[in-house]
C-alpha cells in the first residue's frame, strides 16, 4: 500500500509540543526603576491629599499591589516604602 504525505496522528510528532512540557517557562523580571517610579507616584498622591484621594476599590487595589510591588526592590527600600504607604493610608483613613 502506498503512503501519501499525510501525517500519522497516532505517532508522536517530534516537531510539536502542544502542552509546552519541553519549553522552559519564561521568567519575568520587573525593572526596579519603573517599579520605584510607580510606587513613588502613588505615595506622592497619598502625601498630597487631605482625605483619601481614591475610590474605595482603588484603595483596596493599592493596599494589595503596593506591598507586592515593593518585592521587586531591595529589602530595606521595600520595607521603608511599605511603612510610609501604610502610615499615609492610616492618616487618610483617620481624616
Amino acid at each position: 500500500m502506498a503512503r501519501f504525505n499525510q501525517p500519522d496522528f497516532f505517532e508522536p510528532d517530534a516537531r510539536s509540543d502542544p502542552f509546552g512540557e519541553d519549553t522552559p517557562t519564561p521568567v519575568y523580571r520587573a525593572d526596579p526603576d519603573s517599579v520605584r517610579a510607580e510606587l513613588y507616584k502613588i505615595l506622592a498622591e497619598a502625601r498630597a491629599a487631605q482625605k483619601l484621594p481614591w475610590e474605595p476599590r482603588t484603595v483596596l487595589l493599592y493596599r494589595t499591589i503596593f506591598p507586592q510591588m515593593t518585592n521587586w526592590l531591595p529589602d530595606d527600600e521595600g520595607a521603608q516604602l511599605r511603612f510610609e504607604f501604610e502610615t499615609e493610608i492610616r492618616r487618610l483613613e483617620a481624616a
